[in-house]
């Protein structure tokens, strides 16, 4: 949870004599750093808690224990997980916003700040880095925080394996992965199809994911990444109910999104290449580029304009430079580089007649370009004491071309530019004790979808403002021996123009947003792990979370100081885990998050609930072979709950209910040619 010190499986005997553990190092922060070293909350889980088990259909069975995250709408595959850090991104009625999402490098998060998941593979991903709270000034628009995949390389000796999954509700996994190392080149490819009928009516999936790594040493000092992605998928979307129709049969859809077979069609395709040069010691260059293609059919729940034609192209790069060397006799390193990216949306809107493409609504070209020049430097002016001072300038372009003119030409453009600050102090006592503190800045724009006009014609919303926020956080951090491992951090964030999802009657099903004026959120997050007994581990992690609105006036009402809503006050999250060096193992969560507020009024409710899972299995090794059978039941105590509130719903159709009780299980076969 904390990235101190991974945990690792062991199913053979472990040494007598104590091993000495590395120190966890960190690349989310755009430079090679001990995790105890960065002035900021850092969050880490590795391969074993990723794969070994899980389900690994979705981010959250992962990252649930790191302190400060909330996700929902883990059921609804159309419309993507929802996950929040701080409080940006709980504003997403579908995708990922407010958070920057990487694979590998290469951006998930678009120009315009709007992320997806669906191509995230889960089957070959090493380590995750989350990044709590606001970074724009590393990666610019939408970095409210950053969560970072990196995908496994290949070992030495070449392996294939595969893992089949099978559970309730039509769920079915396969997959089949290899990798090793090839000459030069060291190579890991992962083939995944996923099939999932779904526990509410209307609300399934099928999903092809292939991922695919090649690393080539080209010299001693330089080698190139190659990166392949592609995924193809359809998915149903259920809808949110009223709590009417969730008391009357929680495992509905809306009979609007029956009616319009709501959902969506996904294909897209994704190449990434990554240089990186150590001229020397004080010498590293790393320059990046990548190109995105994607091509989606949505039907919405409702008539006009309700079904899109979305075609997308994406490309991207960058330059990064890090110079090392000592200053008057004190370890200096400067990071400088700049990212650029272009995005061209060519979006068609049709009536949508029950489920049936009709008449053309809406046709626009949307173009966003962004450039961000950025400096980092890090400074220790005393052996234990380190000042991190950075920032970054964005830009950022809209432009609308229309091409639907009956209703008026609406073409037009936007720029919406920022530079974001940042500053960092830590004091290292001993590995045990580092305290830190920063002032952090985030930036983050309206997506194309987002700055959608309200009156229904095209271009955008003149009255939409990008936000803007300042974190001052304070915090510790540190481990004892190896066996106690914590983390404890205390933040304020002062946010300007929220960005608040609204909907009108004209328009119903479909989500416009508004600028709230300003907004607080303070908060604490506590992350403990603690190994009580050989391989047999204690995690916990405690969110605290005041979050309201200062300034926020609309037509509909005054809602100064109301919470802002989706957002729990208190979550609390604790798991045991248990690995016997015999290679059987077992692992219980409970996960309790408080009560929250689906309206900007505070006048409606979705209540707390606490979920218990629990996950068994066994690793034998025998010669080249790895045979791991397991089994996992979710829900244990069959808790009704809602996996996902829609802020702010037209209609009272807020809750998105989740299933009971249920169980998975599958077996995983590999085998190492050496």
């Amino acid at each position: 949870m904390l990235g101190i010190e991974p945990l690792r499986i062991q199913a053979v005997e472990a040494p007598k004599e104590p091993t000495k553990l590395e120190p966890v190092i960190v690349t989310s922060t755009r430079i090679e750093q001990p995790l105890i070293k960065v002035p900021a909350a850092i969050g880490i889980v590795e391969k074993e808690d990723i794969q070994l088990g899980q389900q690994t259909v979705g981010l959250e069975e992962s990252l649930e224990k790191i302190p400060g995250l909330l996700f929902q709408n883990r059921f609804n595959f159309a419309q993507d997980l929802r996950i929040s850090i701080r409080g940006f991104g709980a504003r997403a009625g579908f995708g990922i916003r407010g958070i920057k999402i990487l694979l590998d490098g290469i951006p998930e998060t678009l120009p315009d700040g709007q992320g997806n998941l669906d191509s995230i593979d889960l089957g070959s991903a090493e380590r995750i880095e989350v990044i709590r709270g606001p970074v724009s000034s590393l990666y610019g628009n939408a970095s409210g925080g950053v969560i970072s995949v990196f995908t496994e390389s290949g070992p030495e000796q070449p392996f294939l394996e595969s893992r089949v999954s099978l559970g309730e509700f039509g769920f079915q996994q396969y997959r089949l992965k290899s990798g090793g190392e090839w000459g030069v080149m060291n190579y890991l490819v992962n083939l995944t199809r996923l099939e999932l009928d779904g526990w509410r009516e209307h609300s399934g999936t099928e999903n092809i994911l292939f991922n695919s790594k090649f690393q080539f040493t080209l010299n001693e000092t330089s080698n190139l990444t190659a990166l392949v992605n592609f995924v193809d998928t359809t998915s149903d979307s259920p809808g949110g109910l009223t709590q009417a129709q969730v008391d009357s049969d929680r495992r509905q859809a809306s009979s609007r999104n029956l009616q319009f077979d709501a959902g969506e069609e996904v294909n897209q395709e994704r190449v990434g290449m990554v240089y990186r040069n150590q001229f020397t010691q004080n010498h590293e260059l790393t320059a990046t580029t990548y190109y995105t293609s994607r091509s989606l059919d949505s039907n919405l729940p409702f008539q006009s304009g309700g079904a899109v034609d979305l075609e997308r192209f994406v490309v991207g790069g960058g330059v990064k430079y890090i110079y090392s060397r000592q200053i008057f006799g004190k370890q200096n390193r400067l990071v400088v580089g700049i990212d650029l990216e272009h995005q061209n949306d060519d979006r068609q809107r049709f009536n949508n007649d029950n489920g049936k493409r009709g008449s053309l609504t809406f046709d626009q070209t949307e173009k966003v370009s962004t450039v961000g020049p950025f400096i980092q430097n890090e400074f220790s002016f005393l052996e234990n004491l380190t000042l991190t001072l950075g920032g970054r300038y964005d830009r950022v372009q809209f432009e609308v071309e229309d091409h639907f003119l009956s209703d008026g030409d609406n073409s037009g453009d936007r720029t919406l530019d920022k530079f974001s600050p940042r500053i960092g102090l830590l004091y290292s006592h001993s590995p045990s004790f580092n305290l830190y503190g920063n002032i952090s800045t985030t930036f983050e724009t309206p997506t194309t979808t987002e700055f959608a006009n309200p009156s229904g014609a095209g271009g955008f919303n003149p009255d939409l403002e990008p936000m803007t926020a300042v974190n001052y956080e304070v915090g510790v951090k540190g481990g004892f021996k190896g066996k106690l491992h914590y983390e404890l951090a205390v933040f304020t964030v002062r946010a300007k123009d929220e960005l608040i999802p609204f909907q009108l009657p004209d328009f119903p099903g479909r989500t416009f947003y508004q600028n709230a004026g300003k907004s607080t959120r303070n908060g604490m997050e506590l992350g403990l792990r603690a190994e009580l007994l050989k391989g047999l581990t204690l995690t916990g992690a405690y969110t605290y979370s005041d979050f309201f609105f200062e300034e926020f006036r609309t037509a509909d009402g005054v809602f100064d100081d109301n919470q802002i809503p989706g957002i729990p006050r208190n979550q609390i999250y604790g798991e045991i885990a248990y690995f016997h060096p015999s290679g059987l193992y077992g692992v219980w969560n409970v996960l309790f998050v408080d009560e929250v507020f689906v309206d900007n009024a505070n006048t409606v409710k979705s209540d707390a609930y606490t979920l218990s899972d629990l996950r068994l299995g066994y690793m034998k090794h025998s010669g080249n072979w790895e045979f791991s059978p397991f089994i996992g039941l979710n829900n244990l105590f069959d808790e009704e709950y809602n996996a996902n509130v829609i802020v702010n719903a037209g209609g009272g159709r807020f809750f998105e209910p989740a299933p009971g009780f249920n169980v998975y299980g599958g077996i995983h076969l590999g085998y190492s040619f050496f």
